[in-house]
């Protein structure tokens, strides 16, 4: 009699990958160590004092419950308006930024004699800072500046301009201390596109007013975008000029200025708080529409070279 076929075996079971490859497929792997001093930075200096910030605004000096800075900040016309004053201020000047940053960002792309010279210039109101550069103000477009002194003494003018210690010196001393970083930020954007995308429109009739229209600002767009939110966050947070080189009690009643007093002059910390509290809220407020509005502009890739 013949033996009865044998089953054939199982097929063995493939070994399942060890713990160490299935999270490197997942990118994490010891490299991840490096991002150590940064995430604890990030902690230290940022994430701690924000929440300490923000309970500490929940506890006032004076009791009332949890939400009595608040209600006191929104039950107060005179605190509550400083948030338009300072929307007011850097909404204008993160679009001064960004548009001004466009066309000269367009003109120093390329490699030409005298680049790095002119991009040095545009940038060094960065070494500044605001004390110097509201003090530069001061005797440019003061009263006794050299702007009044030369238009009185041509006749176009018979009493000097007011046009520092209001709106208009704050506006402009954050236009020139902000404006370097938009444009930095523009020509990164603007030299990580392809230029085969311009030239290929070119080739195929576009002039340049249509290129930067149908190629160029589609892919330029989102760069735009967060440049606009780090000119306003930094417009927004003014303290400085609007002291210096502006009305602290009128037209730049800033936040930043309310926050500064409840803290150290008044020495109530929790109302301190509470106010730098608004101020993120409002910012990160802003941000998030600048970044939704991003998404839904613009898609695609950004048509960089890398």
């Amino acid at each position: 009699m013949m033996a009865p076929a044998q089953a054939p075996a199982p097929a063995p079971e493939e070994a399942r990958p060890a713990l160490r490859h299935r999270l490197a497929e997942r990118g994490v792997d010891r490299t991840l160590i490096l991002l150590a001093p940064g995430a604890v930075f990030l902690l230290l200096l940022f994430c701690y004092p924000f929440l300490y910030g923000l309970q500490l605004s929940f506890q006032p000096r004076d009791g009332g419950g949890a939400l009595a800075n608040y209600r006191e900040f929104f039950s107060d016309p005179y605190l509550r308006e400083t948030i338009g004053i300072t929307l007011q201020l850097a909404v204008p000047v993160a679009l001064v930024n960004c548009l001004a940053a466009v066309p000269v960002a367009f003109r120093t792309r390329g490699a030409f004699r005298g680049r790095r010279l002119i991009t040095t210039l545009l940038v060094m109101p960065i070494t500044l800072g605001t004390v110097l550069t509201a003090q530069g103000l001061l005797g440019y477009l003061g009263p006794n500046g050299w702007l009044n002194k030369a238009l009185l003494g041509v006749g176009i003018i018979d009493t000097p301009l007011d046009l520092v210690h209001n709106y208009w010196g704050v506006f402009a001393s954050l236009v020139i201390t902000g404006f370097p970083f938009s444009y930095l930020l523009t020509l990164s954007y603007l030299t990580g596109i392809d230029p085969s995308l311009e030239q290929a429109a070119a080739t195929l009739g576009a002039n340049r007013r249509q290129r930067f229209r149908h190629v160029m600002l589609p892919l330029l767009a989102p760069g735009l975008a967060i440049t606009f939110c780090l000119s306003f966050v930094l417009a927004f947070a003014v303290f400085p000029s609007a002291q210096l080189v502006g009305d602290p009690r009128g037209s730049t009643h800033v936040i930043s200025i309310e926050a500064y007093q409840a803290a150290f002059q008044k020495f109530d910390y929790s109302l301190g708080s509470a106010i730098a509290m608004v101020m993120a809220a409002v910012m990160m407020a802003v941000v998030v529409l600048v970044l939704a509005w991003r998404s839904m502009l613009y898609r695609g890739s950004s048509g960089g070279k890398g």
